[in-house]
């Protein structure tokens, strides 16, 4: 007799078919559409051969390239140094000095850029400044600077977290050994540190490059006439004047090839270098004297502030009074709260909690099941969820939009313009963070737990219930939250799949900025901070950690 399907791979098999549909499907489709000739079905690679040979489209890939590549270099100049400082020398208040590098990750890039345009744009603050006292005429930080620099404060943070993890899993007696030997401070930070710490560098700058190479809202609204490879997939899918759905579908495969080789060079990397090493003593935090004392203080109290300025910058000019939107009269007032907060017809605040609130729990349910399959059930059905779990990850958000709305936007399943694109959207994209916290919970966790159960008399899945999720909800619950967190924040692939009925706060920021609405953009992004905020200090109870790190 063959045997029956167990309920484990019957919710295998489930999870496995709705990773199919809104994963899979539409990114065969999407490919599809790169390769075929819409007048008669043919195959073709004219649309490729389109962006090889004009330069207008394949400039922009070489102009990501750049703004990537020189980022992540910033980012890793800035974050290196910033966690062996914190790590190495007692700061005071270094824990909310964490605090505050954790949040400037979490919160949107394009608030960044946004916040940016008001302190260094043309008419920003400090340019004001600058040129009324130096008589320059510096015309602002639009183009390629404003992008790295945004980018650069925003991305050093994952650096940081990287790193911090590292060196707090590294056996400071190495160090002692190479001082006991006549090494220097320089001498030890470069032979014996630095190598240590490297693939930890490494795999988080390649998730830096992957983050700022896929990024649409900071180019977009900072770039002007920079322009880089997901506005170009951006404006060819969704522009005013001309599009081309085909053309952009084959964008989106050029894209999708970039984003998995980086992944698969991570991968290696992290193999290839991986080493095990047992802290047997830590690294201390020690005292420091003189001029490392003041340097050290001046570097991580200046980033730091540096990183927090643009959430600052939101926050004060939110309570600034403005004149049709754009100019600031100067006076305080609650208006921008007024004009947002009890507008007719915006339900952007409304949207952006209850499609959270039901995606993280999709999340939770599934992320718990995912991982407890991954990790107690092994087998190539599981194995192929893990990597098909991690895909959206992988992917750019734009492209994974433009692949939902090509995918359900007719035939049997019409989801476009509905709330529940949405959902099914920000669940896919945020998942893998519950996934990878879950699967780490459970690998802790003896097996000999559930098997003594089960030798009393409990079934598989009542062990699972009552004994497994229990045990694993504490470590579930604060890779949700962090999962809560980037969800909210949310741009690329909500930007190609809202409509007004379901748009979300970051598009209601996005669309303020471009109609010059300020005063009601810094609103809103005021709103989006605080709820970061009060997600991370939960976070950091539910954990209870002092820090965030990799």
């Amino acid at each position: 007799m063959k045997k029956p399907l167990s309920i484990w791979m019957l919710i295998t098999l489930f999870i496995l078919g709705f990773f199919a549909l809104f994963v899979i499907y539409p990114l065969i489709l999407i490919l599809y559409q790169s390769v075929v000739n819409p007048e008669n079905g043919s195959l073709t690679l004219a649309y490729f051969i389109k962006f090889l040979e004009r330069k207008y489209y394949w400039s922009t890939l070489v102009n990501s390239f750049a703004v990537t590549i020189v980022s992540t270099f910033v980012a890793a100049l800035i974050g290196l140094p910033m966690a062996y400082v914190l790590r190495s020398i007692k700061v005071p208040g270094s824990k909310y000095l964490n605090i505050l590098i954790v949040i400037s990750y979490l919160s949107p890039p394009f608030i960044g850029a946004y916040a940016w345009i008001q302190l260094l744009g043309r008419n920003g603050f400090f340019t004001k400044l600058f040129n009324g006292l130096l008589g320059t005429h510096f015309d602002g930080i639009y183009g390629f600077a404003g992008i790295v620099l945004v980018f650069s404060l925003q991305s050093f943070p994952l650096i940081y977290m990287y790193v911090s993890g590292a060196l707090k899993n590294l056996d400071n007696s190495l160090n002692e050994a190479a001082e006991s030997l006549g090494c220097t401070a320089f001498q030890r930070v470069r032979q014996i540190i630095l190598p240590l710490v490297m693939p930890s560098l490494l795999a988080g700058s390649l998730l830096v490059f992957m983050r700022v190479f896929s990024d649409f809202g900071t180019p977009m609204l900072i770039g002007e006439g920079f322009r880089t490879f997901p506005v170009l997939i951006y404006t060819q899918f969704m522009g005013e004047v001309s599009t081309d759905d085909h053309f952009a579908a084959s964008l989106c495969v050029i894209v999708i090839v970039i984003t998995l080789l980086l992944f698969f060079m991570q991968r290696f990397l992290a193999k290839r270098y991986a080493y095990s090493m047992t802290a047997l003593k830590p690294m201390q935090a020690e005292p420091a004297q003189g001029s490392q004392k003041f340097f050290a203080y001046l570097f991580v109290y200046g980033i730091a502030f540096i990183a927090m300025l643009p959430q600052l910058t939101v926050i004060f000019t939110s309570f600034l009074e403005t004149a049709g939107g754009a100019v600031y009269t100067g006076n305080f007032s609650l208006m921008n709260y007024m004009n947002t907060l009890f507008a007719k017809d915006n339900n952007s605040i409304l949207n952006t909690y209850l499609f959270g609130l039901v995606a993280i729990v999709v999340v939770v349910v599934m992320g718990i099941l995912i991982s407890y399959l991954t990790v107690r059930k092994p087998s190539l059905l599981t194995g192929i969820l893990d990597t098909l779990t991690m895909f959206p990850y992988i992917i750019p958000g734009s492209v994974l939009g433009i692949a939902l709305l090509s995918g359900f936007n007719s035939g049997l399943l019409v989801l476009s313009g509905t709330a529940l694109i949405m959902i099914i959207s920000l669940t896919i994209r945020r998942m893998p963070y519950t996934i990878r916290s879950s699967t780490a919970i459970i690998s802790q966790i003896s097996p000999s737990v559930e098997e003594a159960a089960i030798s009393l008399g409990a079934s598989e899945m009542t062990s699972f219930r009552k004994i497994m999720v229990p045990m694993m909800l504490p470590g579930v619950m604060a890779g949700a939250i962090m999962s809560w967190i980037t969800l909210i924040s949310e741009l690329s692939s909500s930007i190609i799949l809202y409509t007004s009925s379901t748009s979300t706060l970051t598009v209601a920021i996005y669309a303020e900025v471009i109609r010059s609405n300020f005063g009601n953009a810094a609103a809103y992004s005021t709103i989006l901070t605080l709820t970061s905020i009060l997600s991370l200090l939960l976070f950091f109870r539910l954990s209870k950690s002092q820090d965030i790190s990799v």
